[in-house]
């Protein structure tokens, strides 16, 4: 699910909470060291993504928050925002030359850059965080 945030909005808040849980609290946050990304280049993307990213040369942005229940993968399109609403069920991260996050049909891949260097610890937490969520509702099956 892909949600216009550029604006504050009480309801697509509570929907946003409803599907991946409410944010860590401050104190979680300090001891995770963090739960939102820095800023990463998105390469490329599925085609029924295009829509959201720049058109132009310029590089589309965005940054990943982890929620209890799953990760909000933040867009950058010009003066908009986008967030795309990923529950963990539904997560599935591949590792090569570059990260890839496929989740409802769609992809998107970072840019191998410096930023994306600098976010490798907090991937191995989005890891830990999924595999906990797994070994705890991994008996239900979701499809």
């Amino acid at each position: 699910m892909i949600l216009e945030t550029s604006h504050k909005n009480k309801d697509i808040s509570l929907l946003i909470n409803d599907v991946v849980g409410r944010p860590f609290s401050f104190i979680k946050t300090i001891k995770m060291k963090g739960s939102i990304s820095k800023r990463m280049i998105i390469e490329d993307s599925s085609p029924n993504l295009k829509a959201y990213l720049n058109r132009a040369f310029d590089p589309t942005l965005a940054n990943i928050e982890l929620r209890p229940l799953g990760i909000l993968i933040r867009i950058i399109k010009g003066l908009s925002n986008f967030t795309w609403v990923i529950p963990y069920y539904q997560l599935d991260i591949y590792k090569s030359n570059s990260n890839h996050i496929y989740s409802q049909g769609r992809f998107i891949r970072f840019r191998l850059d410096k930023n994306f260097k600098e976010n490798k610890h907090f991937f191995d937490k989005l890891f830990i965080l999924k595999e906990k969520y797994k070994a705890k509702y991994g008996f239900l099956k979701f499809k």
